[in-house]
């Protein structure tokens, strides 16, 4: 047995039960959702690359949305879904590090593209004259340059000091991916410099972009309650149903876990993780094309052979 100040070069993430036929289920589960998220974005990015009528702001930025979530879900998922395969629950140190330094990047990425293209919808409706020359190529490569590089620095400070801990032989991450909180809880060195930098500088980064979208949305529905006609505030609410309800799924589910003290971490946390990490990513694309014309139009279109 492992002494208490062994140092340990791998942590067990030990994923939901110890029960050979909920495991079976949940694996089952993730490679179906998997499944379904790389190809219901990649859909959405081939179908925007495809069509010259949709190389608009607007469908710059779900292309980036889509190539983000692509991303997100496969930090947590393909992990999952190999230690299963091999069944083992190991995750050795390095690997624990990257994975969190992933998670964070486009977890943030998902935030700030979310937030741009609330400030996208704000200029459309409240500038609507103005929209062309506001939403430059330029400035719309900006908008999503700048958040990459905020995200890298905000994600390499949160690593650098993780990674200067020691970890005991109590290595057990009751998680399926290695979650930056349970992780720091198993440290055996101070974490003092991680709590504050995670109180403080974590909130700045995570809730600007939640602010943002909250401000342009305020601003949205004052402009669309003093159109005259019933008609065109219907029109302009309903080219938003689709982006409200992936803000809620996503910050609901962030908020729910991590906006509260470290220690009441629960199952329902669990749950909310998988939702803002799998689920979202997953539901994405059906929520932004089930309710977009354009989109649906560009996957019906069938490519036109030259002779």
């Amino acid at each position: 047995m492992d002494s208490p100040d062994q140092t340990a070069t791998e942590f067990l993430l030990l994923g939901f039960s110890g029960k050979s036929e909920q495991e079976e289920v949940v694996f089952g589960m993730f490679l179906g959702m998997c499944m379904v998220t790389i190809s219901g974005n990649l859909l959405i990015i081939l179908a925007i690359s495809c069509d010259p009528h949709l190389h608009t702001p607007m469908y710059y930025f779900l292309a980036n949305l889509s190539s983000v979530d692509i991303c997100f879900s496969s930090v947590t998922v393909p992990k999952a879904l190999v230690n299963h395969v091999l069944g083992s629950k190991s995750a050795s140190h390095p690997e624990c590090m990257a994975q969190m330094y992933f998670l964070f990047i486009f977890g943030n990425m998902d935030g700030f593209l979310l937030s741009v293209m609330t400030y996208d919808r704000y200029v459309a409706i409240c500038h609507p004259l103005h929209y062309t020359m506001m939403m430059r190529l330029r400035l719309c490569v900006l908008l999503v340059a700048i958040p990459w590089v905020i995200t890298n620095l905000h994600v390499l400070l949160h690593i650098l000091l993780m990674v200067r801990l020691t970890f005991c032989s109590h290595n057990a991450v009751h998680h399926f991916f290695c979650d930056p909180y349970l992780v720091l809880k198993l440290s055996c060195s101070d974490t003092f410099i991680n709590d504050v930098a995670a109180f403080t500088e974590g909130p700045l980064i995570f809730l600007t972009p939640f602010i943002c979208i909250v401000a342009s949305y305020a601003y949205i529905y004052t402009k669309v309650l003093k159109m005259p006609s019933a008609h065109g505030i219907r029109k302009a609410l309903s080219t938003h149903r689709s982006h409200l309800t992936v803000v809620y799924l996503f910050y609901g589910a962030i908020l729910g876990v991590y906006m509260q003290p470290s220690s009441s971490y629960s199952l329902q946390d669990t749950v909310a993780s998988i939702i803002f990490t799998v689920v979202t990513p997953m539901v994405n694309p059906f929520i932004y094309s089930m309710r977009n014309r354009d989109i649906k139009g560009a996957l019906r279109k069938k490519p036109v052979i030259k002779d």
